[in-house]
This record gives structure tokens, sequence and C-alpha cells, in this order.
């Protein structure tokens, strides 16, 4: 029997249910099990696909093209594992589902209702999705973590919670367990407990009672052994089913600071996790993870080197819209054991125009990145601030400054080379001019133009390395010398046929394509200590203990050659893909196995 592990939020969202979930889950893995994990989100939306990334963050993308919460990517670099679309329930998708089967007369004429037939399905699909293996074992996995996103109170999420009421006698006391975030505000030195038994009293009315409740302080002082006797008392649970979770020097420590307080103990014998037999090989596997995290946090504290990234982007006032960039930004630093200083600068602020309406914006921002050490123009939408960015590739490339474009920053790369090295004045893409007179990105031919969710070119797809590049490619030899890659894509453009011979003829190398060799998806100067674009989103394979490569030879680029050369070298020896096997398919077969949503048309991949 799968066990389950909810973990809900209260008081407020956004205060870290995601990582305490992930950090759960990580130091379930260590002792040997297989963990896999489901995001709930309680708004009506498909996926999260068509929201703004200044309102909800980063949109994730999977292996299988879903567009999901941001927490998916937490779970995926935390238990290196790979999910599916169907690891992320939303209003929507489970009111879709309802909805077709009433439609069919599957409920055989009754009153359609929230419960039982939301509930059930929610039930349902929780059950089916946690059977699913997600790790290179091909198993079943032990345990489930589920994330309740919002909190305890919230008018969408009531049909969740009572699904969760209904589903832990579904499958028993032993099997189901309950760790409940909660603020604890720190006020002038006193830490208040009232916030934190109000939504434990709240979530004990709804029918859920809380095993383990994870007090959250903002700050870095832990929780005060009087502040956890008086929770203890008030809200109904020994001492030792409370936990502080204060601010540490990185989220990498937030697992060693549960563990330290017994959490994996207490889950062992409130699910009786001794009963799942384990085989020697999973044990060893497990302590391997437990000791290689330890070792990153240790090397991560006696770091002393830094390296000063500039991300110039467009959605930097929410800094959670590039949450996988930063992370595999994170990750590569610990690799190239250097302290990563990250500036964020607003594309816009780079324009002439603001130099006149806001000069000290401008002052700002140029400073940053004439200063930098390395500077990286991530994914997005729109014209807004895209001069900005053009300006800031030019710098990079004319002043060898190491350099990676991501998806909207590759193609701006290429109307940047377009423009100042191939002399084609006005050279942009159709995403900004329709009429453009020199094209070179243009809308791809069978992306679907009346719908918006589901309808880019998504998921993980292959890129074959031009055979000559093997010779002289770092991005090759990142990737241990491999002819063939597989990295998540999002987007709807690409670079223009009609345009790549004279842009190769140039100087700009597109060293990797796909299968048929007809799209562009890499590229690398020669003549240049690091210049890479990448159709791709490489960020979202990033794992802390093994970092995307594109941005492991960024950060070492930024950190001089001899940090590259050594990165180089041991990425040829060492390196292995963080994907299974299994999901390693052509693009035929990856088009084939789409399945577009009933009532949605969306767009395949290939001509």
């Amino acid at each position: 029997m799968t066990k389950y592990i909810l973990v809900s939020g209260g008081v407020v969202s956004g205060i870290g249910k995601g990582v305490i979930a992930s950090s759960t889950g990580l130091l379930l893995k260590t002792t040997g099990l297989k963990v896999t994990a489901i995001k709930i989100d309680p708004y009506m939306n498909i996926d999260a696909g068509t929201m703004r990334p200044q309102e909800h963050g980063e949109v994730y993308v999977l292996n299988d093209g879903g567009e999901v919460d941001l927490d998916l990517g937490n779970y995926e670099r935390y238990l290196d594992v790979t999910l599916s679309r169907d690891n992320n329930i939303t209003t929507g998708k489970i009111y879709r589902e309802v909805i077709e089967k009433e439609r069919r007369g599957d409920y055989l004429g009754k009153t359609v209702q929230i419960v039982p037939h939301v509930t059930n399905a929610i039930q349902d699909w929780i059950e089916r999705v946690s059977k699913i293996p997600v790790d290179e074992t091909g198993e079943e996995p032990d345990v489930c973590i589920i994330e309740l996103g919002g909190t305890v109170g919230d008018i969408e999420s009531a049909p969740f919670v009572e699904a969760m009421r209904q589903f832990q006698f579904r499958v028993g006391h032993e099997n189901f367990a309950l760790i409940h975030v909660s603020l604890v505000p720190d006020m002038h030195g006193e830490q208040k407990t009232k916030p934190t038994q109000t939504t434990v009293h709240a979530l004990r009315g709804l029918g859920l009672l809380a095993d383990l409740i994870a007090c959250r302080l903002i700050v870095q002082k832990p929780l005060d052994p009087a502040t956890k006797a008086k929770i203890s008392m008030f809200c109904h649970v020994a001492p030792e089913q409370v936990i502080g979770v204060h601010d540490v020097s990185s989220v990498y420590h937030v697992p060693l600071l549960l563990q330290s307080q017994g959490i994996v103990e207490y889950l062992q014998k409130r699910l009786n996790l001794d009963s799942i037999k384990l085989t020697q090989e999973m044990k060893d596997r497990g302590e391997d993870i437990g000791t290689r995290w330890k070792e990153l946090t240790k090397r991560q504290e006696r770091v002393f080197d830094d390296v000063t990234i500039v991300l110039v982007g467009k959605y930097t006032d929410l800094q959670d819209s590039y949450m996988s960039v930063t992370k595999s930004l994170e990750h590569s630093a610990f690799r190239c054991n250097r302290r990563l200083i990250l500036k964020w600068v607003d594309s816009s602020d780079l324009e002439p125009e603001t130099q006149i309406t806001s000069p000290a914006k401008y002052h700002d921002a140029w400073k940053a990145v004439v200063s930098a050490c390395g500077i990286l123009v991530p994914g997005g939408f729109g014209v807004r601030g895209t001069e900005g960015m053009l300006l800031a590739i030019k710098w990079a490339r004319e002043q060898n400054i190491p350099f990676l474009g991501i998806c909207f920053g590759f193609q701006l790369a290429v109307v940047e080379w377009a423009r100042n090295v191939c002399g084609l004045a006005g050279a942009t893409s159709t995403e900004f001019d329709a009429e453009a007179k020199h094209p070179v990105v243009i809308f791809m031919p069978e992306i679907s133009k009346t719908h918006m969710g589901g309808t880019m070119r998504l998921g993980l797809r292959p890129t074959v390395f031009e055979p000559e590049s093997e010779k002289w490619c770092k991005v090759r030899k990142l990737y241990g010398g491999a002819g063939k890659i597989w990295e998540r894509h999002r987007h709807r453009y690409e670079v223009n046929p009609a345009y790549i011979e004279k842009l190769s003829a140039s100087g700009l190398a597109f060293i990797g394509k796909d299968e048929k060799g007809e799209r562009m998806q890499v590229f690398e100067l020669h003549d240049h200590p690091y210049f890479v674009g990448f159709q791709a989103h490489p960020e979202f394979c990033t794992r802390p203990l093994n970092p995307s490569p594109p941005f492991v030879g960024f950060v070492a680029a930024a950190s001089g050659q001899q940090v590259l050369k050594e990165q180089l070298e041991y990425q040829l020896k060492h390196y292995h893909p963080p994907h299974p096997e299994n999901a390693m398919v052509s693009e035929d077969e990856l088009r084939h196995a789409d399945t577009p949503p009933p009532g949605v048309e969306v767009a395949l991949s290939g001509p």
C-alpha cells in the first residue's frame, strides 16, 4: 500500500510548503524509499501555461509537455524524478473530467454534485498517479507527497480538503499523515502562536488532524522552546510533533534542519515505514544520496570565491518567474566551487529611452552589465524590453563576456547577429513585426494561432549535434561528448530556414538541430570564451547533484578559462542525463504520443 503524506498550509500562502514537501520527500528517499509527488492547485485554469509569470511565477515544463506549477520543479530537483502533467492537479482538470463523464452518461442519470462526484474524482486521480513509476527503477513509488496549494479556509480549496478528509479513511490511518505548515510571526522578538492555533483549529473543524506542525519563521532565529510547548498544548499535538523551520543560509539546508528535529523517525513510526521491504541496493542508494547532499551543503559554506552573473530579463519584478534559471545557476556555482552573486536587470532599463525618463535606473542597469562576469538572457514573450536585451547581447559578444541565451534569448542573439554582423538592417522576429524586412525568426508553421493553452512546441525533444562539432564544441563536451541530447522545449517561434545559410556563412555555428536537421536548436561561437544559445530550456532538467550542462559551462567560463577547462574534462568523464532512458524517444514517436485535451486544438511539433 502506498503511503501518503499531505502537506497543507495556513495563515498565508507562499511560506515554503513546496520546499518543505520536497525536503520531506528527499529525507525519505535517503532511507531507500521510492518517492513521488503531486501538487494540487485549486485554480480553475486547466494548467499554468496561460498565466502571466508576474502573477503566478515560472511556468514549469515537464517531459510530456505538461505546463505546470513551479513546485513540480522543486520535486524533480530534490527527488531526482521525472514527473508527468498528471502530477499537477487543478480544479479545471477535475471539473473537466467530471463534466465529460456526465456527458457520456457515466453517472447513470444521477445528479452530479461536488460530494461525492468531484471529491471521488480527486481521490481516484491521486491514487492512480501515485502508482506511476517516476525514477530509474521503473517501480511503483513507496511514498507519495501531496502538496495542497493555497491556505486552509480558501473557498476554492474546499473540495480538495473534503476529498482529503475522505481519502484518509479510504487508504487507512497507517497510510496517511498530514504536515501542516503555518506562519509563526516574530513581532519585535516575540514569536506569536495565535495564527497557528487558529489555522490548526480550522483544519480540525474540516475533519483533518495535523500529525506534524511545521512552524515557519521568516527570521533566522529558531523556534523558542516556550513557543513550541505552547503550540503543542493548544494544537493538541506532542512537542516532538512541532517542527521549527526558520530562515537558513540556503534552501538546501532545509532537509538537514528537518532531519535534526526527528521528522524521519516520526514518519517511520507514524506510517510504519519499516514494514516496506527494501533491497540493500536501495538502502545503499539512499545513503549515497544523503551523503552527497550533506557534502553539497558543507561545500557551499566553505566557498569564498565569487562569480557575478547578470540576468537581463522581462519579469525581474517577480524573481520566481525565473525559478529554474536561478536554481540552474546555483547548482552550477556549487559544481564550480563559486559563490553566486546574481544581479537582476530589467531589460527595459538598458534602452536609451530610460536614460531620459529615469537616468538612475539606466546608469545602474548598465553598471551591472558592464561589470558582469557572465550575462544571461532567459525566456520571455512580447516586444517590451527586447532592444535592451539586444544591447546586452551585443556587449557580451563584442567584449568577450560569457553569454548564455535561453529560448527567447537564443532568438534575440540570432537577431543581434543578423543586424550587427550580417548587416541585415531591421532584422527581427515576426513576434515583434509581422511585416519585417528581414524576419530571421518566424512563427512555427504548425503552431495554432487561435488557441493559447498547450499549443506551443512543448516537452522533451532531441537535439542532434553536427558531426564536425565534436572537434571543438564546448557544449557537446559538457554533455559528455554525446551526439544526441534531450532537453525540454516551450516556444512558438524558430529561426527562419531562409536565413540559415547566410547566418552560418558569417560564423554563427548552429551546432545542434532537430532530428530532421530543419530546426536550429543550439548555436555556439567558435572564437569566443563562451557564447552559447539554446532554443530549449535546459534549466528545467537541472539537479543540485547533477547541474544542467550549458549552465555549468556558462558559470565555469564566467569563473575563468581554467575553471571551464576543468569542468569540460569532468563532464566528458562523469556526465549522465537526468532522464530515464524510456523518456528519450524520437520526434516522430513523441508526436504520435501527444494526446490533445478534449475540445482543445493542440498543434503537434513536426512538419
